[in-house]
Order: C-alpha cells, then sequence, then structure tokens
C-alpha cells in the first residue's frame, strides 16, 4: 500500500553532513518502494542555549496531518526537535537526540555547562524527551550505539534500524596504496588531529588524504604545519562521488575514530570497499562492526597508539588485505528495504 510520508528533519543552515545526506537517501528509498515522500525541515542552533528552546517549540505547533485537504499517513522523525511533532502515525527513526544534554554533557565536546541557565535547558531538553518520543508507534534507531543512549539516560526501548552507505554497491578495491584516508566533516568531535599526530609520532611513509570542510579545518591545517607534516597531508576539501570512491579504492587504510559516533557511514563505506579501519576504543558505533584484528585496528585513543595501527598497516600490506577480506560480506544484510519495511510497517 502506496503511503503519503513527511520524513521530519532538522537543518543547521549552511551546513550538510552525514545527517543530511540520510534524509535524501531515505526519501529516494522510500519513493523507490511506491510511497509518496516529502521532507518538512526546520531551522535549528544552540548557540547560546536558550535558542534551543525556542527552534524546538515550532515543531510542536505544526500540524502534519493532512496537507491540500489529503490526509498525510505517517511522520517519520529523525533527530531533536524533529520528534516533538504531533502526528497519529508517527514514528521515530532517531539518528540521535541533542546529545549535548546527555552523554557530551562534561566531555569538553559539548557547550553545556553548570551554570543555571544551561541546567534550565538540559532539564527541559530531557522533559521534551521524555514526552515526545513514546508516543510513537514505532521507536526505531540508526544503530544499537544510539538505541543504548536512549535506554540509558531516557529508560526508552528502541530497534536498530541500520541504513546501508550512500553509495550502494559502488564501492570497490582496486590496489592498497601508500594513504590513509580520512572522510567526514572536520569537527572536533571526529579527532581528525588524532590521524595528524599519529602520524607524526610513527616509523613510516604514509600519506593522509582528509576530506571534508567544517570549523576545525583551520586547527587543522596549522596542527599538520606545526608538526613538520604539512608536505604529507592532503586537505582535498568536499571531493566528488567519483574521487571519493577512487579514495576508497586505492588507500591502504581508513582512519575513523571520532568520539562515541552514532553510527558512522565510513566504517561502511570502508568495509564495502575491502580496506581495513584504523579507529580507537572509545568511537561508539564503529565498535558495532570493527574488531580488533578481525576487520580492522582498534586502540587506544592517543598519538602514540595511532602510530602503532598507523605503522601496522604501512608494513604489512597483507595483514591490510587480510582484515579488508570479509568486511563486504559482512554488510551485504544491510538494505533500504529492511529499512523501509520497518519505517512503514503497522
Amino acid at each position: 500500500m502506496s503511503l503519503r510520508i513527511c520524513i521530519c528533519a532538522v537543518q543547521v543552515p549552511f551546513t550538510r553532513g552525514g545527517a543530511e545526506f540520510l534524509v535524501d537517501a531515505l526519501k529516494q528509498a522510500l519513493q523507490e518502494h511506491g510511497h509518496q515522500v516529502d521532507v518538512v525541515s526546520l531551522p535549528f542552533q544552540w548557540n547560546p542555549p536558550r535558542t534551543v528552546l525556542t527552534h524546538a517549540l515550532p515543531w510542536r505547533l505544526l500540524d502534519l496531518t493532512e496537507s491540500q485537504g489529503r490526509t498525510i499517513d505517517r511522520v517519520i522523525c529523525t533527530k531533536f526537535p524533529s520528534y516533538l511533532v504531533r502526528h497519529p502515525h508517527k514514528v521515530t527513526w532517531l539518528f540521535h537526540q541533542f546529545r549535548q544534554a546527555y552523554d557530551l554533557l562534561g566531555t569538553g565536546f559539548g557547550e553545556l555547562n553548570e551554570h543555571h541557565e544551561d541546567q534550565a535547558v538540559l532539564n527541559a531538553v530531557r522533559r521534551m524527551d521524555a514526552a515526545a518520543i513514546p508516543e510513537s508507534r514505532h521507536v526505531y534507531t540508526i544503530a544499537k550505539n544510539v538505541s543504548a543512549r536512549l535506554q540509558q539516560y531516557n529508560g526508552i526501548a528502541s530497534e536498530p534500524l541500520y541504513p546501508p552507505p550512500p553509495l550502494g554497491d559502488r564501492y570497490r578495491c582496486d590496489a592498497f596504496g601508500d594513504t590513509v584516508i580520512s572522510v567526514g566533516r572536520l569537527d572536533a568531535i571526529k579527532r581528525v588531529d588524532l590521524l595528524l599526530r599519529g602520524l607524526a609520532a610513527g616509523h613510516n611513509n604514509l600519506r593522509a588524504v582528509i576530506t571534508g570542510t567544517g570549523p576545525d579545518l583551520p586547527r587543522l591545517e596549522a596542527l599538520a604545519r606545526e608538526l613538520g607534516i604539512e608536505h604529507r597531508v592532503e586537505f582535498a576539501g568536499f571531493v566528488s562521488e567519483e574521487r571519493l570512491l577512487d579514495l576508497y579504492a586505492t588507500c591502504r587504510a581508513v582512519y575513523y575514530a571520532p568520539y562515541d559516533e552514532d553510527y558512522g557511514f565510513v566504517t561502511l563505506e570502508a568495509m564495502r570497499s575491502g580496506k581495513p579501519i584504523v579507529t580507537t576504543n572509545d568511537a561508539g558505533g564503529v565498535l558495532e562492526f570493527i574488531r580488533h584484528e578481525d576487520n580492522g585496528l582498534v586502540g587506544e585513543p592517543a598519538a602514540a597508539s595511532v602510530a602503532a595501527m598507523l605503522d601496522s598497516v604501512a608494513e604489512d600490506v597483507a595483514l591490510c588485505e587480510r582484515l579488508g577480506a570479509g568486511s563486504r560480506q559482512a554488510t551485504a544484510t544491510i538494505t533500504w528495504q529492511h529499512v523501509v519495511a520497518g519505517l512503514t510497517s503497522g
């Protein structure tokens, strides 16, 4: 049965990353399965903290039950505060909550602190989540890590529905060259600085290609110069799909060690390209797929540990081939058909 569906998305103006690509891919997948789909997106910001509440309120006031006299059969909510919307057939597929009020509190990666105003925002966000998420007919998440947070902080049960990586079956493995690549938005929480420090501390001749843009770029460029490795590092910025596929196909390994990642498309992109992941033991959702010395290398979030892992992949191509060999098949069951079936059931 064809449904009329609104995907409820959140947009930080002039910012585009994994969440935005995921919304686009979900819309396309739903349409390919015969549903009528549109995206409803509202802007969001969190600085100063009190603006979180004023940007959340419009979602609660929206009426998405019908449009031009025709019923909207379902809304699919994605992340805070989109799931505040009211609808008799609301389904939440949670990318992540407002993490600054939960697991990022006190880590240095969030902006909320013990200030009275921040505490008021924190408490309000938690009350919103406790009220709005359970209104959903079904609660899904994009990863076990997100489900675990939801259970830990809110006592809400959910079911993971893994989305496949954006470029489907186009990933390939051509060779194991002399580059380690980093893919994604350049934010401090992605910890690309650990790659640079590891590269400088190691005893190898690997080069790094760092794709993506973001607020951490000036700091990373300055750090590369400070470490004396700027000649071994390419800050490639936004790259085309074709170049991204080429980078995955020809690299020696993929560095991906964000702090407590929700899910991380990069993990699955590397696996489908038959390349090992170099990551850390606090990388969150990455560790749902990557096992040390099975299909990647997992170490401490420290420069010396990253350097040792980079030395290992630089010295031993056979190790990289072995680590990457079983990865492609391991992700074969992660499909849009499975995701769509879950989100449109009932």
